[in-house]
């Protein structure tokens, strides 16, 4: 079985990146394990209150956990390839590489570009504080996503339209998937 897994620092692009390939595959949103855990524990699903979670549950499963969690729901897909939306430690794409043939992609965009699109966007995980924003990227960071984005397999440049990026997602995959 296919799998591909995206990175990229927030407002990157990769939900945008991933949109244009959903009809294509499967979608794990490596994400949403983190929101399942905040919920189960009747927290809002607020910037801080993910990354505190994203910290509790590395520090006491190891750096691989939420890849392993989402493991079990790759198994369980009826409709590949699978995409994998969500990298953040090389740790995770280890996991991966241990059951599938595993490429990364990462999504490149500039820092001022992200903050705008950041700020501009209406997710509930977001703020619009530039000192907040850079707070997330030095989590994000600390997990390891830098490390995994210099590493990744193929680079798509995410500096001008969502439609162009979609066209360059769609067409990287389609040729990766064949």
């Amino acid at each position: 079985m296919k799998v591909l897994g995206f990175c990229g620092l927030p407002g990157s692009g990769k939900s945008t990146a991933i949109e244009a390939i959903t009809q294509l595959g499967t979608i794990i949103m490596m994400g949403d394990v983190i929101r399942n855990e905040a919920r189960k524990n009747g927290l809002a699903l607020t910037d801080d209150n993910l990354g505190k979670i994203a910290k509790e549950l590395r520090k006491e499963g190891g750096d691989e956990i939420v890849a392993e969690k989402c493991v079990e729901l790759i198994k369980d897909t009826k409709k590949p390839p699978i995409f994998i939306d969500g990298l953040r430690s090389m740790a995770e794409v280890r996991v991966f590489r241990k059951y599938w043939d595993f490429l990364v992609i990462a999504i490149i965009t500039d820092d001022h570009l992200r903050y705008q699109r950041i700020s501009n966007r209406a997710r509930m995980d977001d703020s619009k504080k530039k000192t907040d924003i850079e707070e997330r990227d030095l989590r994000e960071i600390g997990f390891g996503l830098k490390e995994v984005i210099k590493n990744a397999d193929y680079t798509i440049d995410n500096n001008s339209s969502s439609a162009d990026l979609k066209l360059k997602t769609k067409a990287l995959v389609m040729k990766l998937i064949q």
